[in-house]
C-alpha cells in the first residue's frame, strides 16, 4: 500500500527520547489544529479515547466532540480534503447522446443478419481488413484497458498501469503470428469448435465452461468502468450505472449479433481512439507538472535538501539553525493566505521510473511489483490467445491473411492508443494525489514501534482519473476521451455477451443430448440456434453484472484492471496449452487435452488459496 511516512520531521526525534506515550501524544497534538470530527477516528475504543480526551481536555471522554473538522486533521495536522465539484450536465448529456447513437447503429444491423445464425456469429466470414483490424483493436482496448491502466498508473506508478495494454497488444501480435491463420482456415463458427475436432466433445464442453467463466469476469470489469464513468457523470449508484450499461448493450448486441458488434465497433473505434489519444497526448505535451514537485510543506517543514530548499526560499529552522525550514513568512503569512501541502513527496516524484520493469527497489522506499507486473504482461499476452472475442473476429475475416495482418495492426494499435494512459497517471496524482489539497489519508495507520497513528496511508480517489478529465482539463477534450472510454467499454461488452451466448448455445446445450440420454439431442438445431443464443445472453450477462456490482462495492479502485487480469489469468491456465496442441502437435491427444485443463484448474485454484497476498 501506499504509505507516506512522518509527515513531521520532528517525530523521529521525538520518538526516539524516553517519554510517555501520553506526553508523545500531547506534544503532536500541539502540532493540529484543535478541531475535529464527532464520533471514532480509530478502531481500537483505547486509543480513540485516549486522544479523544486529549483533544477535548476532558479525561472523561471517549469520542472526539468539536466539531467543524475530521480526523485526518485533529490527528494529523493535514488539513481535512477539498471536495471536488460536480460535473457539469453537458458531459453527461453528450456520454448519453454517444451511447444512444451507438445503441441505434447497433439496432439497425438487425436487418443485415436475415435469421442467419452464421451472419449472427461469425458475420457471414465477410469482414474485410479495415473492419478486422477496428473490431480486433477495440476488445482490446476497452475500459479495463484504458481507465485500468490510467488507474492503477495514479495509485501506483507508470509501470503498474502500462502493464495492461503491453500485455493486450502482445497478445495480438502473438496471435497473428502463430493463430489467426489457422483459427482462419478451420472454418469454425467458435473457439470450442476448434477443440472439439482434435479432441472431442468432453474437451469442447470444458473448454466452453472455462471461456465462460473467463468472460464472465471480462464482462464485469467493463462494466464497472463503464459504470464507474456514467455513475459520476449522471449522479446516480454506481449498481445502478452497472445495470443500466449491461441492459444498453445486451440490447443491441442481442439483436445484431456479430454484424451489430463489428461495424460499432468501428463507429466506437473512429470516435473512441481519436478522442483518447487526442487527451492523452494534449494531457502530456500541455500540464506543467508532468508530475508532483518536491513537497513546499506546511509550518516548521523541514526540506531534505539545499536543492529543494532554494527552490521555495526556505529559512533556517527555529530549533536547528543548519537545516532548512518552510517560510512562513512566505508562503502562509496569515491563515486565510496559506500556500501548504502535505509533505508526501520530499524529493518529488516522476513520471516514469525507467528501471521499475527491472529493479525490485526503484520505487524505495515503497514496494516495486515487478514480478507482478511482469506476470501481468504473460497472463495477458498469452491468456488472450484463447479469448473468444479475438478469435471469433479471425473467423469472419474473409481470408487468413486479413485476420493474421489485422491481429498485427490491431497489436500496434493497442500500444499507441493504450500506453500514453499510463502516463497521465502521474499528471492525475499532481492533482489528486496524496499532495494534494483533495488528498485523504486514514488516520489509524501505520502503526509502528509506539503503536501510533501517523496518517501515512493515503487514500486514492477511485473516481481521480474521471475528475480530472471533467474539473482539469479543456471540456471539449475531457468529454470527448470519457465518451472514447465509454465506447470502448461498450465494443468489448457486446463482444463477450454474443460471445457467451454463442457458445453456451452451441457448444454446451447442443451436447447435452451426448452426456445426458434423457435430453433430447435436437434440442438446440440450425432452426432455433439464434433464438437459443439470445436467450441464453440474458442470464450472463445478469451474471457479470452481479460480478461487477460485488467489485465495485468491495474493490478499492472498482477492480476494471484487476479483473482483466483474473479474466485470462483463467484461460492461461486451462485452455491456452492444448490451443496450440490443435495446430503444433502431430496427433493431438484428447488425453492429454483433458489432463492440461484439469491439472491446469486445480494448480490454479489451489495457489489462489494457499499464496499469501500482499494487499492489492
Amino acid at each position: 500500500s501506499s504509505c507516506y511516512s512522518c509527515h513531521y520531521p520532528f517525530m523521529e526525534r521525538l520518538t526516539t527520547g524516553a517519554m510517555s506515550r501520553t506526553t508523545l501524544l500531547s506534544i503532536i497534538i500541539g502540532f493540529t489544529k484543535l478541531e475535529s470530527a464527532l464520533g471514532q477516528c480509530f478502531q481500537d475504543p483505547d486509543t480513540n479515547a485516549e486522544w479523544a480526551q486529549i483533544i477535548n481536555n476532558d479525561t472523561t471522554s471517549t469520542e472526539f466532540s468539536i466539531e467543524g473538522s475530521c480526523c485526518q486533521e485533529t490527528v494529523c495536522g493535514l488539513g481535512c480534503a477539498e471536495e471536488t465539484p460536480p460535473p457539469a450536465k453537458g458531459f453527461g448529456i453528450a456520454v448519453m447522446v454517444a451511447i444512444a447513437f451507438f445503441v441505434v447503429v447497433g439496432f439497425a444491423s438487425v436487418f443485415v443478419i436475415k435469421g442467419k445464425s452464421e451472419n449472427f456469429f461469425v458475420a457471414g466470414r465477410s469482414l474485410p481488413l479495415w473492419v478486422i483490424t477496428a473490431t480486433l483493436a477495440s476488445q482490446s482496448i476497452d475500459s479495463n484497458a484504458l481507465l485500468g491502466c490510467s488507474t492503477l498508473s495514479y495509485k501506483y506508478h507508470f509501470w503498474d498501469g502500462a502493464c495492461l495494454p503491453v500485455g493486450l497488444g502482445c497478445s495480438l501480435i502473438l496471435n497473428s503470428i502463430f493463430l489467426a491463420r489457422h483459427i482462419n482456415r478451420d472454418g469454425a463458427l467458435t473457439l470450442p469448435d476448434v477443440f472439439a475436432k482434435r479432441y472431442g466433445k468432453l474437451v469442447e464442453v470444458m473448454v466452453s465452461i472455462c471461456t465462460i467463466t473467463s468472460f464472465l469476469c471480462l464482462l464485469a470489469g467493463n462494466l464497472v468502468g463503464m459504470g464507474a464513468i456514467l455513475s459520476y457523470l449522471l449522479s446516480i449508484s454506481p449498481e445502478g450505472a452497472i445495470w443500466m450499461s449491461a441492459a444498453l448493450v445486451f440490447a443491441y448486441t442481442v439483436a445484431g449479433g456479430l454484424y451489430s458488434v463489428a461495424y460499432t465497433d468501428v463507429l466506437q473505434a473512429a470516435v473512441g481512439w481519436l478522442g483518447c489519444m487526442t487527451l492523452a497526448f494534449y494531457s502530456i505535451a500541455n500540464e506543467e507538472n508532468k508530475a508532483p514537485p518536491p513537497s513546499i510543506g506546511f509550518p516548521s517543514y523541514m526540506y531534505p535538501d539545499d536543492a529543494t530548499c532554494e527552490m521555495y526560499d526556505g529559512v533556517p529552522c527555529e530549533n536547528d539553525a543548519t537545516a532548512c525550514c518552510y517560510n512562513t513568512e512566505k508562503w502562509c503569512p496569515s491563515d486565510d493566505n496559506c500556500v501548504v501541502d502535505n509533505g508526501a513527496y520530499p524529493f518529488g516524484d516522476q513520471r516514469i521510473f525507467h528501471d521499475q520493469m527491472t529493479n525490485a527497489h526503484s520505487l524505495t522506499p515503497f514496494p516495486n511489483a515487478v514480478v507482478f507486473n511482469w506476470a501481468t504482461i504473460f497472463v495477458l499476452a498469452f491468456g488472450n490467445l484463447a479469448a473468444l472475442d479475438f478469435q471469433a473476429r479471425c473467423m469472419a475475416s474473409k481470408t487468413a491473411k486479413i485476420a493474421t495482418i489485422g491481429c498485427a495492426i490491431a497489436g500496434c494499435l493497442t500500444f499507441v492508443v493504450g500506453i500514453p494512459f499510463a502516463y497521465l497517471g502521474s499528471i492525475t496524482r499532481v492533482y489528486y494525489g496524496p499532495d494534494s489539497a483533495r488528498a485523504s489519508f486514514e488516520t489509524d495507520s501505520c502503526n509502528i514501534g509506539l503503536g501510533l497513528p501517523t496518517c501515512a496511508l493515503w487514500l486514492p480517489d477511485q473516481d481521480a482519473f474521471i475528475k480530472y478529465l471533467t474539473n482539469e482539463v479543456p471540456s471539449f477534450l475531457g468529454g470527448w476521451c470519457l465518451i472514447g472510454i465509454v465506447a470502448a467499454s461498450m465494443s468489448t461488452c457486446d463482444g463477450a455477451i454474443l460471445a457467451m451466448g454463442t457458445v453456451f448455445s452451441h457448444n454446451i446445450m447442443r451436447n447435452l443430448g451426448s452426456f445426458f440420454p434423457c435430453i433430447r439431442k435436437d434440442l438446440v438445431n440450425e432452426k432455433n440456434l439464434l433464438s437459443m443464443a439470445r436467450l441464453i445472453a440474458v442470464p450472463f450477462t445478469v451474471a457479470s453484472a452481479l460480478i461487477a456490482s460485488f467489485y465495485r462495492s468491495s474493490h478499492s479502485l472498482g477492480a476494471t484492471g484487476y479483473l482483466l487480469i483474473v479474466a485470462f489469468d483463467i484461460v492461461l491456465a486451462s485452455v491456452v496449452v492444448p490451443l496450440f496442441g490443435c495446430f503444433y502437435a502431430k496427433k493431438p491427444s484428447p488425453l492429454a487435452a483433458f489432463c492440461a485443463i484439469i491439472t491446469g484448474i486445480l494448480v490454479r485454484v489451489i495457489l489462489e488459496f494457499t499464496l499469501p497476498k500482499d494487499g492489492y
